[in-house]
């Protein structure tokens, strides 16, 4: 199996929601007891945004004192975390639970406004020096283009930097990447913009230095989570040091490596604990070539069901839908989620017709995203404060988990299945979760069927 392959899955298995075994199993008796007991046993968000917040504070400000008595500051950050870091994180793990680490991803944050040492190093001689980074420092070496990047003053970068720990996580049988994929995979630890620990906190995507054909006019994103975990990044990369400030950036240590991501479909199909449902009625309907077809369109945005919304549709909804007379009704339904050459960040926007892209500012963002179904369009609002943020889809689903973020788009998970509006009175009236009938649902996607062919 080649490595490309294998480090992807070695990301992915720890993303998302996939804890250790003997939690799977304590939380295979709890699920016997109650749907709801695991949860109870949580601490709530704002508990765990506290400790993050509590700890990062407290992480600075004795690092600021300790490195001002140090030659290295990337070596001082490192040592600290390793004697303090678990205070970011070790409580909460306590908890056994990680599934909410992509779930609970908003909060609300501010910058620490603590000072820092006077930078005397540029990013590759900090990462080059410190006897925490040599296997990265040695993979840079590979790449003399990206020495001369993060030596360079273009700009203030940002380097998610994996400790030399991170490598071990490799399989040791995995063959050797090409070098083509290793710079790639360097390319997004490095942000060709600012991002102090501050603003990394208030930040749910951060941009790399890698550009890809398949996303948009856009570079890959990484996205930033606080969760059971603590700060993470792509919900997997623990960030264990913060704010080592060179000449020209600024670096966190992480420890794991961070891969650049798999396409849409190959995600959905690699979580069938949330997204069976969605999977087979994209493979009954034959969107899956379609959506995995990037010479067709340049990024996109799946607003993808989970297995729970597509419960609430009920038996009698589901049985007609996936029924051999219900399937050009299924392909319709789901083709009005999926959005093409657009691709909707929680706080970007990539669209293939753009001069460049689009951070979306504090306060309402609102936007119609043409869909798949012929002349229908999303209505999306996206509400951000800080890093609380809000998005809702023709002001009734809200978006439940953002930013799964994809090789060529993004998922953005929905509370609830989108039902197209029908039209009454010349006027279109949108669903807003009343109760729906076989007949009802049939009316609505009634003229998007004739043509379709299956």
């Amino acid at each position: 199996m080649k490595l490309t392959y294998v480090l992807p899955l070695v990301g992915l298995t720890t993303a998302f929601v996939l804890p250790e075994q003997q939690v799977f199993n304590e939380l295979a008796v709890e699920s016997h007891r109650s749907a709801h007991s695991a949860f109870d046993k949580l601490p709530s968000k704002d508990q765990v945004v506290d400790q993050v917040e509590h700890s990062f504070e407290k992480l600075a400000g004795k690092f600021d004192k300790a490195v001002k008595c140090s030659k290295h500051a990337l070596d001082s950050a490192i040592d600290y975390a390793a004697e303090t870091g678990n205070d970011v994180t070790e409580r909460v793990q306590k908890t056994g639970f990680d599934a909410a680490s992509w779930m609970d991803s908003t909060a609300h944050l501010g910058s620490n406004g603590h000072h820092h040492h006077e930078p005397n190093q540029t990013l590759y001689q900090l990462i080059s020096t410190s006897k925490y980074t040599t296997k990265l420092a040695a993979a840079i070496n590979e790449y003399p283009d990206l020495v001369v990047l993060l030596n360079g003053t273009i700009a203030n970068y940002t380097v998610f930097a994996p400790v030399d720990s991170a490598f071990d996580k490799i399989p040791d049988k995995a063959p050797k990447p090409s070098k083509e994929f290793l710079k790639k995979v360097l390319l997004y630890h490095v942000s060709p913009e600012f991002y102090p620990a501050g603003k990394v906190l208030v930040t749910h995507t951060v941009p790399t230095a890698l550009t890809v054909d398949t996303v948009g006019i856009g570079p890959q994103r990484v996205s930033t989570n606080i969760g059971l975990k603590g700060l993470t990044v792509n919900f997997y990369a623990r960030i264990i040091a913060i704010d080592i400030f060179g000449t020209n950036g600024v670096i966190h240590g992480i420890d794991s490596l961070l891969v650049p991501p798999p396409n849409v479909v190959d995600i959905i199909q690699f979580l069938p604990g949330e997204f069976s449902t969605l999977e087979l009625g994209l493979t009954k309907t034959g969107l899956i070539p379609v959506i995995n077809d990037t010479s067709a369109h340049i990024g996109g945005t799946v607003f993808a069901p989970s297995n729970l919304a597509f419960q609430k549709l009920g038996p009698k909804i589901n049985g007609f839908l996936f029924s051999s007379y219900g399937q050009k009704y299924l392909k319709a339904l789901l083709s009005y989620h999926v959005v093409a050459n657009q691709t909707l960040y929680s706080d970007a926007y990539y669209a293939v017709d753009s001069v460049e892209n689009t951070d979306i500012p504090k306060g309402v963002f609102h936007i119609d995203l043409p869909t798949l179904l012929a002349d229908k369009s999303l209505s999306v609002n996206v509400a951000r404060y800080g890093r609380i943020i809000v998005i809702r889809i023709n002001a009734f689903s809200q978006v439940t988990i953002e930013d799964g973020i994809a090789a060529d788009g993004v998922i953005q998970v929905v509370s609830d299945v989108l039902i197209p509006p029908k039209r009454i009175d010349r006027m279109e009236q949108h669903y807003r979760g009343e109760e729906l009938t076989v007949e009802d649902l049939q009316e609505r996607l009634e003229p998007f069927v004739e043509n379709v062919e299956l």
